[in-house]
Protein backbone atom coordinates (compact mmCIF):
# COMPACT_ATOMS: atom_id res chain seq x y z
CA UNK A 1 0.00 0.00 0.00
CA UNK A 2 0.94 3.19 -0.82
CA UNK A 3 1.70 5.90 2.26
CA UNK A 4 -0.97 8.47 2.53
CA UNK A 5 0.98 11.69 1.78
CA UNK A 6 -1.18 14.79 2.23
CA UNK A 7 1.29 17.09 -0.37
CA UNK A 8 3.78 16.08 -2.66
CA UNK A 9 6.03 18.52 -3.47
CA UNK A 10 6.99 19.11 -7.82
CA UNK A 11 9.61 16.53 -8.17
CA UNK A 12 7.83 14.39 -5.84
CA UNK A 13 4.47 14.17 -8.42
CA UNK A 14 6.58 14.43 -11.37
CA UNK A 15 8.37 11.18 -10.25
CA UNK A 16 5.11 9.59 -9.21
CA UNK A 17 4.08 10.20 -13.04
CA UNK A 18 6.87 8.38 -14.32
CA UNK A 19 6.23 5.61 -11.78
CA UNK A 20 2.88 5.62 -12.33
CA UNK A 21 2.99 5.77 -16.56
CA UNK A 22 5.61 2.56 -16.21
CA UNK A 23 3.26 1.04 -13.62
CA UNK A 24 0.11 1.46 -15.89
CA UNK A 25 2.18 0.27 -18.84
CA UNK A 26 2.87 -2.74 -17.24
CA UNK A 27 -0.08 -3.97 -16.19
CA UNK A 28 -1.63 -2.85 -20.43
CA UNK A 29 1.39 -5.38 -21.08
CA UNK A 30 -0.26 -8.12 -18.52
CA UNK A 31 -3.86 -7.55 -19.37
CA UNK A 32 -5.02 -6.34 -16.23
CA UNK A 33 -6.36 -3.32 -18.01
CA UNK A 34 -7.78 -2.63 -21.41
CA UNK A 35 -5.47 -1.10 -23.72
CA UNK A 36 -7.13 2.56 -23.71
CA UNK A 37 -5.68 3.30 -27.85
CA UNK A 38 -7.32 -0.33 -28.80
CA UNK A 39 -9.93 -0.55 -26.10
CA UNK A 40 -8.68 -4.54 -25.75
CA UNK A 41 -7.27 -6.37 -23.42
CA UNK A 42 -3.93 -8.17 -24.62
CA UNK A 43 -1.06 -10.07 -23.20
CA UNK A 44 2.02 -9.18 -23.98
CA UNK A 45 4.79 -10.50 -21.19
CA UNK A 46 8.03 -9.52 -23.26
CA UNK A 47 6.44 -5.97 -23.36
CA UNK A 48 5.43 -5.83 -19.57
CA UNK A 49 9.14 -7.46 -18.45
CA UNK A 50 10.40 -4.50 -20.47
CA UNK A 51 8.44 -2.02 -18.19
CA UNK A 52 9.41 -3.61 -14.79
CA UNK A 53 13.34 -3.94 -15.74
CA UNK A 54 12.42 0.47 -16.41
CA UNK A 55 11.79 1.01 -13.32
CA UNK A 56 14.24 -1.72 -11.80
CA UNK A 57 16.58 0.55 -13.35
CA UNK A 58 15.30 3.62 -11.69
CA UNK A 59 14.77 2.08 -8.94
CA UNK A 60 19.06 1.15 -8.62
CA UNK A 61 20.19 4.37 -9.86
CA UNK A 62 18.12 6.41 -7.75
CA UNK A 63 18.74 4.75 -4.85
CA UNK A 64 19.47 6.64 -1.62
CA UNK A 65 18.72 9.79 -3.52
CA UNK A 66 14.48 9.87 -3.07
CA UNK A 67 12.48 10.61 -0.42
CA UNK A 68 10.82 8.41 2.04
CA UNK A 69 7.39 8.65 0.17
CA UNK A 70 9.54 8.10 -3.63
CA UNK A 71 10.97 5.63 -2.57
CA UNK A 72 8.26 3.39 -0.56
CA UNK A 73 6.22 4.45 -4.01
CA UNK A 74 8.80 3.07 -6.16
CA UNK A 75 9.44 -0.49 -3.95
CA UNK A 76 5.57 -1.25 -3.64
CA UNK A 77 5.31 -1.17 -7.20
CA UNK A 78 7.74 -3.03 -8.45
CA UNK A 79 6.83 -5.91 -6.09
CA UNK A 80 2.95 -5.06 -7.05
CA UNK A 81 4.06 -5.46 -10.48
CA UNK A 82 6.55 -8.80 -9.66
CA UNK A 83 3.26 -10.66 -7.82
CA UNK A 84 0.85 -9.87 -11.19
CA UNK A 85 3.66 -10.86 -13.83
CA UNK A 86 4.52 -14.15 -12.54
CA UNK A 87 0.41 -14.73 -11.40
CA UNK A 88 -0.12 -13.67 -14.98
CA UNK A 89 2.98 -16.07 -16.50
CA UNK A 90 1.64 -19.01 -14.68
CA UNK A 91 -1.73 -18.88 -16.48
CA UNK A 92 -0.14 -18.22 -19.67
CA UNK A 93 1.62 -21.11 -18.82
CA UNK A 94 -0.88 -23.49 -17.67
CA UNK A 95 -3.14 -22.48 -20.83
CA UNK A 96 -0.01 -23.30 -23.45
CA UNK A 97 0.27 -26.63 -21.76
CA UNK A 98 -2.78 -27.38 -21.39
CA UNK A 99 -2.91 -26.60 -25.29
CA UNK A 100 -0.22 -29.23 -26.49
CA UNK A 101 -1.85 -32.09 -24.36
Amino acid sequence: MIMAKTFLDKDENLFSYIVDTFRSSASISMGKMKNPVTNKTDINLDQAKYYMDLLNMLQRKTKNNLTDYEEQMLINTVSELKMNFIEVKNSVDNINSSLEN
